[in-house]
């Protein structure tokens, strides 16, 4: 349940992350109430996977979930460019996510 709440958690920073570029500067009040509110629920989901999981290991897949999907949703929304080593380093920042899932300590 915790690596479930980490995703979660990470999948929320990709939208806060993604949500702070449609605040204007915190300018515009929907996005900028569904920004800290995804703030504020990744920030939670993350304490609580951290009841049970390594705190290096949980924050570092969080964050790169995080970046990961910023990233990505940059590239789709926002025009960024897709270049082959920025693909390439994404898939590493992926093989590094999975690595740390997979040689962390049981939960």
């Amino acid at each position: 349940m915790s690596w479930f709440l980490l995703v979660i958690a990470g999948l929320l920073e990709t939208g806060w992350a993604i949500g702070l570029k449609y605040t204007e500067g915190f300018s515009k009040p929907v996005p900028t109430v569904l920004t800290v509110g995804a703030m504020v629920a990744s920030m939670g989901l993350l304490g609580l996977a951290l009841r049970d999981l390594p705190v290096g290991t949980a924050y570092a897949v969080w964050v790169g979930i995080g970046a990961f999907g910023t990233a990505v949703l940059g590239i789709a929304l926002f025009g960024e460019p897709a270049t082959p080593a920025r693909v390439f380093f994404l898939a590493l920042l992926v093989a590094a996510i999975v690595g740390l899932k997979v040689t962390a300590p049981a939960a």
